[in-house]
């Protein structure tokens, strides 16, 4: 019998356990500008403060993976285990948008304080009365989560506008950081489905060229926007976390759902 389901299975659960106890999960493009007809090559990166481990691709794990180019929306489909997970050559030029939803995971906590810690970061400050106002045990319990995340890459001139892909939840960016000049504020609207999402948390994560992290706070208006300052040279990931009720009759008492961005600020 071959062994390599077996040594698939592993590296699954591996890369599952990895992600449950980890935090951000980002598309992290090995180039964020390129040449026309060069190919575009990104991982799917899991950590903590714009650092962490790469992720193969698994289509059980996999809920959408496509590219958007210009009008184009382009269905990718890698080979089991490939890292990077995408490697696609688009025609032509302009703003390259990459998507990625997963399928949900569960994680169970067998204590209170690791869920109260993850609530008191993502800004749900009130969950403990939440959870215990349903009637919840404070451990044992399980968490449904999902990723959707998006990379924004110039390919050529860059040239383009993000727009809504409709993802779960989804950051769109108001204005291009590749051929917008001078950019100190990138606007951005963050959404639940159809819907802005009103007084929510941005967790936004920047890398300056020695390799620093730097993490600044910040929120949405009414209307789900928010200008976001941002400097030459720099990489950026966002973050934003959705914690609400899961449905009757699921293994899981809560559903998080994480939106996540990356892109650069050219010199």
């Amino acid at each position: 019998m071959s062994r390599f389901p077996i040594v698939l299975s592993l590296i699954v659960a591996c890369c599952m356990s990895t992600a449950a106890a980890s935090h951000e999960f980002w598309i992290s493009p090995e180039e964020y500008q390129i040449a026309p007809n060069e190919q575009v090559r990104a991982f799917f990166r899991n950590g903590e403060d714009f650092r962490g481990i790469d992720l193969p691709y698994f289509d059980k794990q996999s809920a959408r993976f496509e590219v958007g180019f210009g009008n184009e929306v382009t269905e990718i489909a890698p080979r089991m285990g490939d890292s990077p997970a995408l490697n696609f050559t688009p025609e032509g030029t302009g703003l390259l948008v990459v998507l990625h939803e997963t399928a949900p995971s569960t994680i169970r906590y067998r204590s209170w304080a690791k869920f109260q810690a993850f609530a008191d970061h993502k800004d749900f400050a009130d969950m403990r009365a939440r959870h215990l106002g349903r009637g919840l045990p404070e451990e044992g319990f399980f968490e449904s989560y999902t990723r959707h995340a998006k990379s924004l890459i110039a390919v050529g001139t860059g040239a383009g506008l993000d727009r809504r892909f409709g993802l779960e939840t989804e950051f769109v960016a108001g204005a291009n950081p590749y051929t917008t000049k001078n950019l100190q504020f990138l606007p951005v609207q963050l959404f639940d489905g159809d819907r802005p999402r009103p007084d929510a948390q941005i967790e936004m994560f920047e890398e300056a060229p020695d390799g620093m992290v730097t993490v600044t706070l910040h929120r949405t208006d009414a209307d789900g926007r928010a200008d976001l300052p941002v400097k030459a040279g720099r990489t950026y990931l966002l973050d934003a976390v959705i914690l609400r009720e899961s449905a009757d009759g699921s293994k899981a008492v809560w559903d998080t759902l994480w939106a996540a961005m990356t892109f650069h600020i050219p010199d």
